[in-house]
């Protein structure tokens, strides 16, 4: 079996969907007995890496483009050189890029077509648009254009691409119909399986996981609970993430008068634990590829209450078995939807045993990991 080189311009460890993906699928390599390692642009030396890392804090409050073009080429340059000083040890390997500024990385730095390169999109429509989301990026300015005009020229050139949900096939295919000839295939997210919590002590409500930025939406969250206390349930939400929107959305919740029904947990190392105590999964954002803090309710047997945008359609199901699909621009209508369900103790129940087995069967690493890994061994032919 090739060495499984997992290339990536993150640190290990962190709060992200990537972070998780990359530890989650290094487990289940290591429980195979498969070889791999992480190269990141921390990799390389460190005195060198983290001098030139530490200027971003500053041009953060000076220039949102130049902050990111910084972060895009430093990092790029770092893990290029960490892939030039690794690769050589390699005798067989297959590079499993984690976003578009990686595999431009390793296809620059490796040594021959010997050591295939495949990407995962991990991400929303483009690297830009995400950008775009956080404030940092204009939709008209030059490094927006810039970025995906980047996109559009490497991924034509990769050995293959992993989408982990349908909804980025065929966004990307649209935007990209260069990418078509690619080997693809689609597999979702996964995670090992947490087991259930004996005699689980529910003391808690709605649980919303995720970076308070403007594309997670939680505002409307806190709006869809002030309709719920308007309708007479008084529920409680706790919000896990830290991110630029905390102040605004704290001040959101004196302006609905909800702040003593609403708990920021701030970054919560293993958050996903959190759920156990919570009667189910709320999840308000616009756009998703296909989050993980969704397969994480699911895993713990809790039924989720999200808007059907991007991936998360694929996880609820045509027949929202596993939850139920909100109004996107109603927070009157979804509070009643939410109201509905959390009132029938018979719902809850069935709809939890649903998603619980939804997992195992769709999600769970033991099961899903082997199709990446089948995959990554031998991209010439699409999974869909």
């Amino acid at each position: 079996m090739p060495e499984i080189i997992i290339a990536t311009i993150m640190r290990p460890y962190g709060e992200t969907g990537v972070q998780t993906h990359i530890n989650c699928f290094r487990e289940f390599l290591d429980s195979q007995s498969i070889k791999n390692r992480l190269i990141t642009s921390f990799s390389y030396y460190k005195w060198l890496v983290y001098p030139i890392f530490a200027v971003r804090k500053v041009l953060d409050k000076l220039s949102g483009p130049l902050s990111v073009w910084w972060y895009r080429y430093w990092h790029a340059y770092f893990l290029r050189l960490a892939l030039q000083q690794q690769l050589p040890l390699v005798k067989q390997g297959i590079i499993y890029a984690q976003c578009p500024v990686s595999a431009a990385a390793a296809l620059t730095a490796r040594s021959s077509r010997n050591l295939p390169v495949i990407l995962i999109v991990h991400f929303n429509i483009s690297q830009a648009d995400e950008w775009a989301g956080k404030g940092y990026l204009q939709t008209d300015g030059g490094l927006y254009r810039s970025i995906r005009k980047f996109e559009a020229e490497v991924l034509p050139k990769l050995d293959g691409l992993v989408f982990v949900s349908q909804f980025m096939h065929t966004e990307l295919t649209k935007r990209i119909p260069a990418i078509a000839k690619v080997p693809y295939a689609i597999i979702p997210n996964f995670l090992p399986d947490p087991g259930l919590t004996a005699n689980q002590l529910i003391d808690a409500d709605l649980i919303s996981i995720g970076s308070l930025e403007n594309r997670k939406n939680q505002q409307y969250a806190l709006e869809i609970l002030a309709a719920l206390h308007k309708q007479g349930l008084m529920l409680r939400l706790t919000i896990v993430g830290e991110g630029p929107d905390r102040t605004k959305l704290e001040q959101l919740c004196a302006v609905l008068q909800i702040q003593d029904y609403v708990v920021f947990r701030g970054f919560v190392k293993n958050a996903a634990a959190l759920i156990d105590n919570h009667i189910a999964c709320i999840h308000t954002a616009t756009l998703e590829n296909l989050p993980v803090s969704l397969l994480e309710a699911l895993a713990r047997g809790r039924p989720v209450f999200a808007l059907p945008v991007g991936g998360i359609s694929e996880i609820l199901g045509e027949a929202n078995s596993v939850g139920l699909a909100l109004p996107t621009d109603d927070a009157n209508a979804a509070a009643l939807v939410i109201a509905n369900a959390i009132k029938d103790k018979n719902w809850l129940h069935r709809t939890g045993i649903t998603a619980r087995q939804r997992f195992l069967d769709k999600y769970q690493s033991s099961v899903t990991a082997k199709h990446l890994l089948n995959f990554l061994s031998n991209p010439r032919h699409s999974i869909n």
